[in-house]
């Protein structure tokens, strides 16, 4: 664990196994896992949970309530909001087939990755097995199932994705090379539209 300028409520739980980088506030009853890994300047608000192996990059700021089990990958400037759960398994069971408790060795993990600067909004599930884009946006109380590309917003509890229209905007002003747009113009935003194969 990093020792200069972090930040540990009394009552927060955190493994001596884990690492977290300097600069990150971790707030009361927060339970950080061993083996997980917080980069610098993270915010872990109360009573979140960071499952044993969970990857945190840096600048990214987890609400309260939120649940991050082993086998998410959150990438650098994510946000997680309030009560947001992730999900690890794609077949959860308590039992065998023959009724004895499931241990470790009786399931498998899925993993799930959240790229650089895509946000999750208040009380969303993430079931596992999907990549959600770089500054992809999830509306609060959605369900997400599928995969998402960059840029893209998901809504509502059956996660109709739209275009983030705004992201057209930033992206050409700062001439990205996504879809090979320029310029800030109605023509280019329907090749964006064509280029995403948005339907």
């Amino acid at each position: 664990m990093a020792q200069s300028s972090i930040y540990i409520h009394p009552t927060a739980e955190v493994s001596p196994e884990a690492y977290v980088g300097a600069g990150t506030r971790i707030w009361r009853h927060a339970h950080i896992r061993e083996h997980a890994h917080i980069g610098e300047t993270c915010n872990i608000g109360k009573g979140v949970y960071i499952d044993v192996h969970v990857h945190i990059g840096s600048h990214v700021k987890i609400q309260n309530n939120s649940s991050i089990f082993e086998g998410v990958t959150l990438e650098d400037g994510v946000f997680v909001g309030p009560h947001v759960c992730f999900t690890n398994d794609l077949a959860p069971r308590a039992i065998t087939p023959t009724g004895k408790l499931k241990s470790a060795d009786d399931w498998e993990i899925t993993p799930t990755l959240v790229k650089y600067g895509a946000s999750i909004g208040a009380g969303a599930v993430i079931v596992c097995g999907i990549t959600i884009g770089e500054f992809a946006l999830v509306g609060a109380g959605s369900v997400v199932t599928g995969a998402s590309s960059a840029i893209r917003t998901f809504i509502s509890s059956y996660t109709r994705d739209m275009l983030y229209s705004l992201w057209n905007r930033l992206l050409c002003s700062a001439q990205v090379n996504y879809c090979n747009v320029i310029s800030d113009n109605c023509s280019d935003f329907a090749k964006v539209i064509q280029s995403a194969k948005i339907r």
